[in-house]
């Protein structure tokens, strides 16, 4: 029995021409700024984002931090959606290496002008500064959902308004930008920094970039450094970045219209409940009000179906370009099995 693994879209395995664009990349030392790939790749991505320069880094992880720590001071408040990366995944790094707090605006990772001028603090000497807002935009936990235009426009006006600098967590930008049927550049373009990831809806091994003002990319450059992420040959990397920007961010249509298929016949499956409408990415959600949601992971697992867990009763299933569309409703089968055979 194949295993299908809906964990996550950072489980797939570079396509024979991605290894191929590799193994075939022009390398140089990357510390020494020497990298033709990586320099290309950094041209690239910043020229498709609309921004001025863009660094490379290992993780979304270190290119959210390095925009949290070139935009604050030690002890500023940072205004965020309920559930956002920043705060949930990334290890408490907020804390121990920006040294921020976060304040969380609105509910399900969403929110309007008015809650985002509610969560700041005033201007006063016994409160934290607020300086920095930081969007999800697709949004992780809230199931893959993408923040409408209108919205956009009117919490990122706020904040300007109101002198705060912006960051965009965009690890899934390019789904946004299929699902909306927008340019990356115009998703960008409110912000004063972008962070993007090649290794979730793009299919590349590893890496992110984190895009923005020439000066401000200069600072993350050497905090790059300083946080032990200097690389060397790297373009062997950057290859597979680039294949992925040129051949892989259309076909991103096929996994949402996989996910709204799963999400289909799951409606119909007994002791679990999906909001369709909510479905606008590649991930599904599903509630299992009455079931251990860690209990069914386990039992899924049984079934050869890999998916996760994000709360005591919500499971969640991401799709990817490693799937075919056979295997969406053999997932659905196995997963029913393994709701059936959990106890309430």
């Amino acid at each position: 029995m194949t295993t299908i693994d809906l964990r996550s879209d950072t489980v797939t395995r570079p396509t024979p021409a991605m290894r191929d664009a590799m193994a075939r990349a022009e390398v140089g030392d990357d510390v020494y700024g020497e990298d033709p790939t990586v320099l290309a790749l950094q041209e690239r991505v910043a020229a498709l984002c609309g921004k001025e320069a863009a660094l490379f880094v290992p993780s979304g992880t270190l290119g959210n931090q390095l925009a949290l720590m070139t935009q604050t001071r030690r002890g500023d408040e940072v205004i965020i959606g309920e559930g956002a990366h920043c705060a949930w995944y990334e290890s408490g790094a907020g804390a121990a290496l920006a040294g921020v707090q976060f304040a969380v605006a609105g509910q399900g990772g969403f929110f309007n002008a008015a809650q985002l001028m509610a969560a700041r603090k005033p201007d006063a000497y016994y409160y934290p500064r607020t300086s920095l807002v930081a969007l999800e935009n697709t949004h992780n936990r809230a199931g893959g959902r993408c923040w409408p235009p209108g919205l956009l426009d009117e919490v990122t006006g706020a904040a300007r308004a109101a002198g705060l600098a912006l960051h965009l967590d965009g690890a899934r930008l390019w789904n946004v930008a299929v699902a909306q049927g927008r340019t990356p550049a115009q998703l960008c373009a409110p912000f004063d920094t972008v962070s993007v990831c090649f290794s979730k809806g793009l299919g590349a091994p590893v890496g992110s970039a984190l895009l923005g003002p020439r000066p401000l990319i200069h600072e993350a450059h050497r905090l790059r450094k300083m946080m032990g992420a200097g690389m060397r040959q790297v373009g062997i990397l950057a290859a597979a970045a680039l294949y992925a920007l040129d051949h892989h961010r259309e076909r991103i249509a096929e996994d949402h219209r996989h996910a709204r298929d799963f999400a289909q016949l799951m409606a119909e499956a007994p002791r679990v409940t999906v909001d369709r409408d909510a479905v606008e990415t590649n991930i599904v959600n599903l509630q299992t009000p009455a079931l251990d949601a860690h209990r069914i992971v386990e039992l899924a697992a049984r079934e050869g179906l890999l998916l996760g867990a994000t709360g005591p009763h919500t499971l969640r299933a991401v799709f990817h370009l490693d799937l075919t569309p056979a295997q969406i409703p053999d997932a659905a089968r196995r997963l029913t099995r393994a709701l059936a055979a959990a106890p309430a």
